[in-house]
Parts: C-alpha cells; structure tokens; sequence
C-alpha cells in the first residue's frame, strides 16, 4: 500500500511539475508575443522584445523584465495602466490574478513615470532638504522688476555640443563633425544655445553657465592690477581707515599672448581685497578698457574668495546705455571669469565705459578685486605650437577652462595626450569644480557655486534615405555611483529631465508647425556627458544636421525660437517640480507695437499688445519693461509699467528708440522690434514709418528627385541679429551620395564663413530710415508695426509721408494693410515703399499697378553687387552673406505705368528698380532694393533727401 501511495505522489508531482512548465511555456509565448507586437506612438525607439521573466507559482508573483528599446519610450501613468491591463489579457487563466510586474530600464515601469507627471512622487529622486537659499553668484540688481517663481536665484549648465580642438596624432586643428549642408554641429547647436535657450533661461531669472566661450565678440580686453594693455587703466581709490591690499594668493596675470598647455593665468598675478562699509561709493577699484571698436561685449569680472568675503560685492558697469548694478557672491567662484552681462561700448577709453568695485555692502568683511575682461577675442591657447586662428566661441570648451583658470585635471584628464576626449569630459568637470561644496556637490572640492543641472545639446543622429524626419533623442546614465548622484538622490531624476524636455518639444513644435516630430526615446547609456556630472543631467541630440528634412527646419530661426522656449519650459517645470515650488512661463513678445506723438510738449506715447500662449496659460503679461536708447547710445536699464502704454518726454533734436518685452512673475519675454521717433525743431510735418519686416527665415533650399541642399547664394535666409552657424558654401546637392560625409557626398560644404557672424535681421531699420530723415533736416517722424495698420490702430491720414520698410519680406501686403494704404492714397498721402521682395505685393488685386503706379518686372541677381544709380547717385548693395548688413542676392525689376517713370536703374542691364509717380492726387516712390541696405550712408542721405523733396515738395 505504501508503495502505491509514493508512485502515486511522485506521479502527481510529475503531474504538477509537467503543469508547471506547461505554463510557464504559455506564459513564455504569451509574453514574447506581446512584446513582439507591441506598438507604441514612438516606433523610433526601435524593436521592443521580451527579455527574461520570474514566474513564482507559489508565491502567485510574475516579474517580466523588456528588453532595452521597450525602456525607451515615455511612461505615464495612464499607458503604465494600459500595458499593465493589456499584458493581464493575454496572459493563461491562472496567471491572470497572479501579482504582475512589469521592469524595464532597471525599474518597474511605473517608477519610470517622471515625477511632474505623476501623482505620488518618488522622493528618491526629487532635491528635498538640498536646496540653495543662499544668494546668487551673480544678481542684476538693476533689473526693474522682480522674479519668484521662475529660475530666480537657481543655477544651471548648458552647453552646445563641441567645438574647434587639435587633433594629437594628426598635429591639426579640426572639427569634430563634418561640414554639411553649409554647417558643422559644432557650429549648429551654437545658434541654438546661445541666442535662444540661455537668454530665455537668464530671462527667466537664472545664473547660467557655459562651459565654451558664450561672447562672439572677437575683440578681447583685459584690464588688471598687474597688466594693463596701452590705453586701458586700473585705478584704485582709498577711504580714510579703508586700504587696498594684496590677497597674498596668486590671480590673474596676461603675461603672454598664447599659452602652452598647463599654464594658468590665474596664477600669474596677485588680487586686491579691501575692507567693506556700509557707505556708498567711499573706496572703489576702476577697470577703464581702452575699446578697439564699437560693439557689443561681454563683461567678465574675477577675484579671490576670503575667509571674510561677502556675498553682495557691489559691481557697476557704466555703458553706453547708462550704468548697470550687479551683486556678486564672492564666498563662491573665485578665481576664474565671472560673467554679468554683454553691454554696449563705444570705441576708446571713455569715462562712461568701464567697471567699478565698491568696498559698500550690507556685511563686514571683505571685496576682492583681480582682473575685468570685456569680450569673448580669439582662442589663444597654443597646441602643437599654433593657436586654432578662430575666436574663442567656435573652440571647445578645454581651452575655454584652462583661459578660465581651471585646475590642470578638469580640462586635460589625459595630461595632454588626446585634446578629443579632453574636451568632452572638461565640459562636465568644469560643472563638477564649479559645483564642488555646495549643497548639490557636497562631496567634491571646488568653488561651492549650487549648479543643480546640466544639459548639452548636440545634433548628431544619421539620416533617411526617405526623407522623413529623424527627431530627438534624449540621454541619461544611472550605472554609475552606485545609481546616486553626489547629493544622495537617485540618478533617475535624469531620466525624468530627459523625459519632460523631449515630451515638451513634441507638443510644442507639433503645435507650432504642425508637423508630427519624431520622438526618437531615451537612451540609458554610458556618456561622459551624463555620467561624470555631480547633477542631473541630459544630453539632447534635437536632430540630425545629417538629414535634409531636419536641417530645413534647424535653419529656420522661428524653428530656434520654439525649441529654445520648449527646452527653458522643461527645465523651469523640472527645477520647480524637483524643489516643490510654484511656477510661471515668462510671456511672449508683444505686438502691434507703435510710437506716436503725445498731446502734451515734447512727448511720445508708446502703445502694444501683449500676447497670450495657447499652451501655457501661467505664460500672460503682468506688465512691461520699455527700454530707451538715444541716438547711436546702448538701451537703458528699461522701466518697468503696469499697463501696454507709456509716455515719454524727449528733447526735440534727438532720436529715441525704444523696445518692449512682458513680464510676470515667471521673467521677462524676448523684446519686440525696435520702434525710433525724433521731433524736429520747427518740424515741418511728420513722417511714419512702418516696419513691415519682421521675417526671420532658413535659406533657399534645393529639393527634387535628384538634388537636396541649401543655396546660400540664392538666398543666405535671415537670422535673429547675426548666427555663426554657416561654415560654408554647399558643393554637392547629389542625393544619391547621401551618407558620405566627404568631399561629393550629399551637403558636403565650404568653410570660406567659418569665423564670420552673418548678418541677419536686426529688427532696427526704422532708426536706419528715421537717422535719414533727420539728416534731411525738419521733419519728424514716429513709427509703428504693419500689425497696427492692420488692425486700424494707426491712422495713416494723420501723417505728412508714409515709408512702408519692407526690407527682404516677400510674404507681400495684407488685404487690410493694402486697404489701409489705399485709403492713404485716395486721400492725398504721400508714400514711400522699399524692398527687395515686392512681387507679391505688386500683383495681389494688381495693387501696384492701381496704387503704387508700376509694375513686377521680375527680379535679377545682384551677386556682383554692381552699382545702382538714381537721384544724381550710385551706390552698391551687399549681394552676399556678410557681418555688415542682411545680403540682398536679387533685386525687385519695377516698372513704371502710365503717369509713372524710372528714377533708379541697376547698371549691369539696365534694369529699372525705382518709380515714381506724381499726381495730382498723391504720389508715390517705390524702391526694388531695401533702403536700409545701402551702407554708404552720405548716399543714403542722398537718396532719402530725394524721396522727400519729390513727395513732399510742390511742383
């Protein structure tokens, strides 16, 4: 009986044992064919599978563990909830009501749900009690108005891929990606980085850092205690019991013009430290920079931090639009470039161009002073015996580190072997020094700055032979440090980053463009980039400058605009989600902006629109900054009001211009277009210009079966103010050489731009117009957007002549706008029109014929450049890409109809690009070529002298 009773139980655990692996076969097959099925919205993630899973029959648990590519999507909690319910339906009955987990990137998936989009946080990946409230390194204290709930008194590090570095083995200075279609990513991504993200970040109230030079300017000057260049000056002043004295630690020195490597300049010198009072301006330091050449520069200031250092050194910056107030916190970053803003100077040494250091702050103890440096100059850091010959903007960010004083192992790690790998890892450690000691970094040594982020964004993603989009992919790593980052919290808090800036652009450019933007997933991978920072960090590879449909919209500045607003979003919603807090979008740009003159004496009234955004509804005004600028000066500080209005008082005999931006408690906007007015003395009537050219575009692309490229000559595109991002001319359009990244492969591109920053618009030709008039003597003249004409805010009646800038806008005149201009006319107006791209304008409802008297004639090349004539003068106009003015390839052939005649013919053909016509009811000047683009300015005085006297004097 025994015997039959233990055959039976071993029969019977046989039994079981076959069920068992009976069922886990089903499960097996159930669950790679889920994963093998499986689709999501983003097949760009590549091929989701099954990897491994636990089946525990006893403990009634499944654990199944996808493969990589599965991680690669987003999770949120509902398609968390989704795949949880759809894998229970496909699995065997008795497995239905088993406990399931589903893991994947090393965590159950709805752990991988980033916490902003999630209702329970996860507290192992979010700051909590590590969190900076000291004061900032740096606070623009003349800012007229305040931020709480954007970036304010946070501190974060992006930067744009690579840039220029020697090539060890090669003993050659090069790229680290080819040139194509007219770039190089380590050009792109600047023209994305700098014009956009940061000032949007900066904007939103942040202290960003760039580990590459962020200043284009290539004019470098340097004053300091120790070395002065001829005609700069460093001037201390003394208070009674208050003495300037030697630190007794090294600083700053120039002592050479290249350096080797291993050289630091911030050892080379001495600082200054004087004792601080609480009465203004007593004792000061003065750095007096003798300017090559009116511009643009960026200011730099350095210094020691003491034991007894204070965290409000008092900095003012006296520039050409007035005098600029800045604390810095030197309890941190002393010893390298500390950057405040970019200003304003006039050529020379001027006592209304400099910095000054006041020992007056509201703490005892001390303000150090070392050197000044205004502008980005030239990359002076010698490898294999020769200096790159580009400015410091275009090299990588290792010789940036070594100009700013890091130590030898930040940016050199292989003590000078391999400058490639070097520059890759000096961008995050440079982060890591800066960090080190603060409450993000507490572990690391360094200057105890609270960087709480990092992100670099690069370009690199292959093409498609299709020619569909490659999109965006977003990196992070957690293999390292045990999955923590240096403040304890969990590395996965870069996933979330990754994850909330590639959803963000998704949404945003969708909307914006109406494209679908492929989302290409998150790599959890082992990049120097995302391993070696102390924070949270991502690398964005936004597209790829190897594929045609992503370079025609990466030309495109509008395209610039909204990923460098989707990116600051992302990361304004990451830091509050990290911390806790409240947030607010800053506004976008006003509208219908004009400038007429006031009722009272001697006034301008100011009036726009704000603008409302659709996808963020924290993102409305809550008041305006209106900046002034008189004559050729720098804008002033801005005032800040309440309402879309303002009223200033002028001195008649100046022009004034002005710019607006929107605030609210998130930050500020980007500004407006910039309006001019001036009131002559004894003005014989007043003119309006009306700025009709707010284009900014990609260039002219090529695109048939056999040929795909950008044609730089045809048409350059228009920039936001200038870009850096062209390398060269386009030589082979051949797309059946796709993929070769070599001389006659498809993009393959020149490097006769490298170093050059392309004009582009500048959103400032009424003043360029308005100067004109002035020079013209006794007219004034206001100024306002075509939208105000559009809209009927602005009645043209009201003025003596009309001068419509149309610059190189070819999307032609609105219905409302040629209406408005119409009524102009039939009621005696006097009109003035310039541009390069009329045709539209011209033949819509035959308006030029019917109102503007001439006719489209075609356009015809003016890459030569060769001489127009009219008006008893000849002039020439830029026919390519240059740093001067926006490039004018073609030119608009105007002919004249019956009671109109020629005024300006192009002399290479002969061709007419000026009519006019004078009625007896009103008359009119059109111009084929923008106005504002003859740089010979006594010709253009010329030119609008003549247009004056022929429309406004009597016959």
């Amino acid at each position: 009986m025994k015997r039959y009773l233990l055959l039976f139980a071993v029969s019977f655990c046989f039994c079981l044992a076959g069920l068992a692996q009976s069922l886990e076969r089903t499960v097996r097959q159930r669950l790679e064919t889920f994963f093998g099925n499986y689709e999501t919205l983003y097949a760009e993630i590549g091929r989701c599978g099954l990897e491994s899973f636990e089946l525990d029959n006893e403990k009634k648990t499944l654990k199944v563990y996808a493969n990589a590519a599965f991680g690669y999507q987003p999770f949120t909690e509902e398609n968390t909830s989704a795949i949880y319910r759809s894998l229970k339906q496909v699995l065997p009955g008795p497995v239905n009501y088993y406990s399931l987990q589903v893991f994947a990137d090393g965590q159950p998936i709805e752990n991988l749900v980033p916490n902003a989009f999630r209702r329970k946080k996860d507290k192992s990946r979010l700051y909590g009690k590590a969190d900076y409230k000291g004061s900032p390194w740096v606070k623009n204290v003349s800012r007229p108005f305040d931020i709480t709930q954007g970036l304010q008194n946070r501190h974060v590090a992006v930067w744009q891929s690579h840039g220029k570095f020697y090539k060890n083995d090669r003993d050659e200075w090069r790229w680290q990606r080819p040139r194509l279609f007219c770039t190089t990513e380590d050009l792109f991504t600047q023209s994305f980085v700098v014009p956009y993200l940061i000032p949007m970040l900066e904007n939103a109230g942040a202290v960003v850092f760039t580990p590459r030079e962020r200043d284009w300017q290539r004019h470098e000057v340097i004053v300091d205690n120790n070395t002065c260049p001829p005609g700069s000056r460093y001037l201390e002043v003394e208070d009674k019991g208050y003495r300037w004295a030697d630190t007794g630690i090294p600083g700053f020195a120039q002592k050479y013009r290249e350096y080797p490597d291993n050289h630091n300049p911030f050892t080379d010198g001495t600082a200054r430290f004087i004792a601080t009072q609480s009465k203004p301006e007593k004792a000061f330091a003065e750095w007096i920079p003798d300017i090559p050449e009116k511009g643009r520069y960026a200011v730099y200031v350095s210094y020691q931090t003491l034991p007894e250092s204070v965290d409000d050194a008092k900095y003012l910056v006296f520039h050409n639009g007035g005098v600029s107030e800045f604390k810095v916190n030197q309890r941190m970053g002393g010893g390298t470039w500390v950057y405040l803003g970019t200003f304003e100077f006039d050529k020379g040494m001027n006592d209304y161009g400099m910095v000054v250091l006041s020992n007056e702050s509201s703490r005892k103890g001390v303000v150090c002073a070392d050197a000044v440096r205004f502008g980005g100059g030239m990359g002076n850091i010698s490898r294999g015996g020769k200096v790159s010959g580009l400015p410091r903007y275009l090299e990588g960010a290792r010789y940036s580190a070594q100009w700013a004083g890091m130590p030898y192992e930040v940016y050199s790690k292989s003590g000078g072997k391999n400058d490639y790998t070097d520059d890759i890892n000096a961008r995050s450690l440079m982060l890591n020094y800066l960090s080190g000691g603060s409450v993000y970094n507490p572990a690391e040594e360094g200057l105890k700055v609270p960087f709480e982020l990092s992100l670099a964004l690069h370009s690199d993603a292959g093409y498609r032979e299709d020619g569909s989009l490659v999109g965006s992919l977003g990196i992070y790593t957690t293999g390292f440090n045990d999955g923590k980052l240096n403040c304890g919290i969990s590395r996965y808090a870069s996933r979330d980053l990754a994850d909330m800036v590639l959803t963000g652009l998704q949404r945003d450019i969708a909307s914006r463009f109406g494209i679908r933007w492929n989302r290409r997933g998150m790599w959890n991978r082992n990049y120097s980039e995302t391993r070696l920072p102390a924070v949270p960090s991502m690398i964005l590879e936004l597209l790829s400058h190897q594929n045609f449909a992503d370079m025609k919209l990466g030309h495109d500045p509008r395209f610039k605009f909204v990923v460098g607003r989707s990116v600051y979003k992302s990361v304004l919603k990451y830091v509050a989600e990290m911390h806790g807090t409240d947030y607010t979008v800053q506004p976008l740009p006003v509208s219908h902006f004009a400038v007429r003159e006031g009722e009272k004496k001697n006034t301008f009234v100011l009036r726009w629109t704000g603008t409302e955004d659709v996808l963020e509804p924290t993102a409305r005004p809550q008041g305006y900054i209106v900046y002034t600028r008189v004559g050729y000066g720098g804008f002033d500080n801005g005032v800040y009001v309440r309402k879309p209005e303002y009223t200033v008082k002028v001195e008649p005999g100046l022009v004034y211009s002005f710019k607006v931006t929107a605030v609210n408690k998130g930050g500020e906007s980007f500004p407006s277009e910039i309006l001019s007015a001036y009131k002559a003395r004894r003005s014989r009537g007043t003119v309006l210009i009306v700025n009709a050219f707010d284009k900014v575009s990609a260039p002219a692309s090529v695109e048939s079966p056999l040929m795909e490229g950008f044609d730089l000559q045809a048409d350059p595109g228009l920039s936001y103010q200038s870009t850096p991002a062209f390398c060269g001319l386009q030589q082979s359009f051949d797309r059946s050489r796709m993929g070769i990244e070599t001389a006659g492969g498809l993009g393959f591109s020149g490097d006769g731009m490298e170093g050059r920053l392309i004009a582009g618009n500048t959103f400032d030709y009424v003043f360029v117009h308005g100067k004109s008039i002035q020079r013209a003597g006794r007219y004034s003249f206001v100024s306002c957007s075509d939208e105000t004409v559009e809209s009927g805010s602005v009645n043209l009646e009201d003025y003596r002549m009309v001068d419509v800038v149309c610059g190189a806008d070819d999307r032609g005149f609105s219905s409302d706008f040629r209406h408005a201009l119409l009524r102009y006319c039939n009621a005696g107006g006097r009109l003035f029109v310039s541009g390069s791209r009329l045709k539209k304008s011209l033949v819509q409802d035959d308006f030029g014929a019917k109102v503007l008297k001439c006719k489209d004639g075609g356009t015809f090349s003016n890459l030569n450049g060769r001489d127009l004539s009219g008006a008893n003068v000849r002039f020439s106009l830029a026919g390519r890409a240059n740093e001067q003015i926006y490039a004018v390839p073609s030119i608009q052939c105007v002919l004249p109809v019956s009671g109109s005649y020629s005024a300006f013919v192009y002399t290479e053909g002969n061709y007419g690009t000026g009519v006019v016509y004078r009625g007896k009811d009103y008359r009119t000047f059109v111009l084929g070529f923008p106005f504002e683009c003859i740089q010979d300015i006594a010709a253009r005085d010329h030119v609008m002298q003549a247009v004056l006297n022929t429309l406004l004097k009597k016959r």
